[in-house]
């Protein structure tokens, strides 16, 4: 038997008076969900352990059977095994955004969704001023600062931050002196730089400073294929899947096209998780637009993002015979511009069926899969 888990990140939401009181879930035309809940059966998943934000690095981790309590150490170490950086047992590697900050306010998590060849040249500047770490450039606005013989130190994401003033947000603790140095280096360097020029004569936001968070020490996680005795594969433009299938031994399917927002290839990941299938046993697609929509507040870009995932699931159902899971790994509700640590709805297709009519928070709610511990998911999957 072969499976397939599809995961539109963040699509769960909550009711919006827009929407007519409707999730952007059950307000989008998914009849390919629709029809996975008629046929099969849905319900909850808990992604989110009590004593953990809600971040993707967790949620994605849990439903892919690896307990945070055990193997978490940070989202920058399972970004930085996606890039191929390769760390040392002391080194602490930070996930690195490109920010906009106005007036010691957040005001965009992505300093206006830069491009990754202008995130490389940023960054190549601020190397030669920071060399007692290594920044390391990635796509868009993920990127990575290592520590070496790091300590850590409490951070915040700041996608959390949205709108917010930042000084109670900054580093604090271990490694805080030399993340600030850092983050100051950044502005200054940044200020001056021709790809902040050309963008703000283009009227695009600048990135205006580095914003380092999640910092972590190298995680150490059983394969895949020794843990449920099949090859796994995973689909993903996001470095952080990326990370968290190399920790577990997991074949790296890289689709071109895919970019982590809102203009992915959505068929191309179709198509190249369906020829993936001829010689892997379980494939996890991740299509991060949803979750991009959501921290934006959209409700127009998560719709559609919901929709093309949705033909997706259509392509998907067409040509493969097997167990198919759609499900979101946590909700970015419009109203909060971020992660929120509600269990999500799940159906599966080749497990049996209930009497589901569609797939969406509400319905999940009465369906005849009960509320799972997402660890657990695909030990009931692969049962």
């Amino acid at each position: 038997m072969k499976y397939m888990v599809i995961c539109g990140d963040g699509m769960a939401d909550e009711p919006i008076a827009a929407l007519g009181n409707m999730t952007p879930l059950e307000y989008a035309k998914t009849p390919n969900m629709d029809r996975m809940a008629h046929e099969g059966a849905c319900g909850l998943l808990r992604t989110i352990p009590d004593s953990f934000e809600a971040g993707s690095d967790i949620a994605n981790m849990s439903i892919l059977g690896y307990a945070p309590e055990k193997y978490y150490t940070g989202r920058g170490p399972l970004e930085a095994l996606s890039m191929g950086v390769d760390l040392a047992p002391g080194d602490v590697a930070y996930r690195c955004n490109l920010v906009t900050v106005e007036d010691n306010t957040m005001v965009d998590f992505s300093a206006g969704h830069i491009s990754s060849a202008e995130g490389a040249d940023i960054l190549a500047s601020l190397q030669q001023e920071i060399p007692d770490v290594i920044v390391k450039a990635g796509v868009s606005y993920r990127n990575l600062l290592v520590v070496p013989e790091g300590k850590g130190a409490a951070t915040t994401p700041p996608h959390d931050i949205v709108g917010q003033g930042i000084s109670p947000y900054l580093p604090k603790g271990g490694d805080m002196d030399l993340l600030l140095q850092c983050m100051e280096k950044s502005r200054n360097v940044f200020d001056r730089h021709p790809v902040n020029a050309a963008r703000k004569k283009a009227g695009k936001r600048m990135a205006t400073r580095i914003w380092p968070w999640s910092g972590g020490h190298k995680p150490a996680f059983p394969l895949f294929s020794a843990k449920y005795g099949k090859k796994g594969g995973i689909i993903s433009a996001v470095d952080l899947l990326q990370g968290i299938g190399r920790c577990a031994g997991m074949e790296i399917i890289r689709v071109p096209g895919a970019t982590g927002f809102l203009d992915t290839d959505y068929d191309a990941k179709a198509r190249y998780a369906l020829e993936a299938m001829g010689h892997l046993d379980f494939i996890y697609l991740h299509i991060e637009a949803p979750d991009e929509a959501g921290h934006m507040g959209s409700i127009e870009e998560k719709v559609k993002a919901i929709e093309r995932v949705d033909d997706v699931i259509g392509m998907i159902l067409e040509n493969f015979d097997g167990v198919v899971a759609v499900l979101p790994d946590h909700p970015t509700p419009i109203r909060a511009k971020t992660h929120t640590r509600d269990p999500v709805p799940f159906a599966v297709v080749g497990k049996g069926m209930d009497n589901s009519l569609e797939f969406s928070e509400t319905a999940a709610r009465s369906g005849g899969l009960g509320t799972k511990n997402a660890v657990d998911f695909l030990n009931f999957l692969f049962s």
